[in-house]
């Protein structure tokens, strides 16, 4: 008889004071708060605080964390620094020493129970010429792959400076775990938190829409990319995206229907709706889609087994996403 695959979320972070004590008082930190000020809005910004206050230990301490897994189910975590460590202001050696010190710290903070926590680490974006160095120090910790945002300051991730990171991530079979921070519709959304219930959704789509038609899948299709947020509002209205690329010419730079480089990428569960995960799975394919919780912040949820049960999938279906695929990659890296 088969042993059933463990429980995986592929979507947790933990939060590094280090990197904070390093960047403390630094040029360009200012400015990158007040950006962040401006786009969020004051009434988030109240609320930030005191919600991360509150869950400190568990994204701090393993010994806490383990004790929620176990009280959610979860067997193994792929764990990822908060995307608040990106700092993609930072000048090339301030970046150097972030991306160094999140790989180690987070290394250290999966090696207190290795074979339930798994972890990535960080490239700097804004500093095109560093990311394949980043990349092989975040494996060298024994790390999975690395964490990056939707885009970098003045770059889209279809730039092409960006080609010999996305060839290295391939050749070394390293996970890029799509999680944008931040959104660029900036002070539009800068009240009732529409800075992240809209703008991390539209970050997902237009990150992987950038990939997508600027033929970045289509140069390294054994890439291992997970999008968060179920990759956004893109695979449920990927219909719109295949009708651009069949009646315009300036959308036809990929060599087949967008749809189609959604069975080349993987997506995590978060998406909040039953009826959205199951469209999510129809969309593209249930071994694509992992098992996600965004653990432990308030955008997360508490139960992503509960939330996995409820959108009643075939038996088989859920089974992949709970863990089975996950587990597979896990190995392969």
């Amino acid at each position: 008889m088969t042993a059933s695959p463990p429980t995986v979320d592929v979507h947790a972070h933990v939060l590094l004071p280090e990197i904070d004590a390093l960047v403390d008082g630094l040029p360009g930190l200012a400015d990158a708060r007040a950006l962040d000020t401006r786009r969020n809005g004051p009434a988030a910004l109240e609320v930030n605080g005191p919600m991360i206050g509150e869950r400190i230990a568990r994204l701090t301490d393993p010994a806490v964390r383990l004790a929620a897994m176990d009280a959610q189910g979860v067997d193994v975590q792929l764990v990822s620094p908060s995307p608040s460590h990106y700092h993609y202001w930072a000048d090339e050696e301030t970046a150097e020493k972030v991306y160094r010190l999140a790989n180690e710290a987070t290394a250290a903070h999966c090696s207190a129970a290795p074979d339930r926590l798994r972890g990535l680490g960080l490239v700097p974006l804004q500093h095109p010429e560093q990311l394949r160095r980043a990349l092989d120090h975040a494996m060298t910790q024994g790390l999975a792959g690395v964490e990056i945002s939707s885009h970098a300051p003045g770059r889209e991730l279809s730039d092409p400076a960006y080609e010999p990171f996305w060839s290295r991530a391939e050749e070394t079979g390293a996970l890029a775990f799509l999680h944008p921070f931040g959104c660029t519709l900036g002070e539009r959304l800068d009240q009732w938190y529409l800075s992240n219930s809209v703008g991390q959704p539209t970050e997902n789509a237009v990150a992987l829409s950038h990939l997508i038609f600027s033929g970045v899948l289509d140069r390294h299709p054994a890439l291992t990319l997970i999008a968060a947020h179920g990759g956004g509002y893109l695979p449920t209205h990927i219909g719109r995206a295949d009708h651009a690329w069949r009646v315009r010419p300036d959308a036809q730079r990929c060599r087949e229907a967008p749809s189609s480089y959604l069975k080349r990428v993987y997506f995590d569960s978060l998406v909040h709706d039953p009826y959205v995960l199951r469209e999510l799975v129809r969309a593209v394919g249930a071994d694509r889609v992992l098992l996600g919780s965004d653990f432990p912040f308030d955008m997360g949820t508490e139960d992503p087994l509960g939330a996995l049960r409820a959108a009643r999938l075939p038996e088989a279906h859920f089974e992949a996403v709970r863990g089975g695929t996950a587990t597979a990659l896990l190995r392969k890296d």
